[in-house]
């Protein structure tokens, strides 16, 4: 029961991610957002705890009633003499089947993929959220730069006076 409790305040429980995909937040409009589970190898749970992970250029295919992850690298664990797993990989998702049949309708349309967006655990299960997304154009990036900046630009002027 002491273990339970000291469990319970931990940090990993709270959802922190362990790596987010920024560039994938500017390069894409997220229409909808999906959590899956992910198929992990040998001393990869421990690589990931570490923060040893990348999404830079990892995107999702959906393909015979499966959802697999390519692209995601996972640097081997720092204590690891085997050598381990290779680092891009490919991963399997862990979705239900009504979530895929989902995924893959809403990815028929044109211009509109699948990307992970944060990997992040759940208690112990690694996590993964997925973003189904459209591409933006060059004017809607800037656009949204624009946005972000006018936002700040309110947060600062909003602090200053309290």
């Amino acid at each position: 029961m002491g273990c339970m409790a000291a469990r319970k305040g931990n940090a990993r429980d709270a959802r922190t991610p362990v790596c987010v995909n920024r560039r994938a937040r500017y390069e894409y409009e997220v229409l909808d957002r999906v959590e899956a589970g992910l198929v992990l190898h040998g001393s990869e749970v421990k690589a990931l705890r570490e923060g040893r992970a990348n999404l830079v250029d990892a995107y999702v295919t959906l393909k015979l009633g499966q959802a697999t992850l390519l692209g995601m690298e996972i640097q081997p664990y720092s204590h690891d003499a085997s050598g381990g797993e290779p680092s891009r990989r490919p991963r399997g998702l862990l979705l239900h089947r009504s979530e895929i049949r989902k995924l893959i309708a809403k990815t028929h349309e044109a211009g509109v993929t699948c990307v992970p967006l944060s990997v992040y655990f759940a208690g112990p299960w690694a996590k993964a959220e997925l973003g189904v997304v459209r591409g933006r154009r060059s004017h809607d990036k800037r656009q949204v730069l624009r946005q972000r900046e006018a936002q700040r630009e309110m947060d600062r002027t909003h602090r200053r006076r309290a």
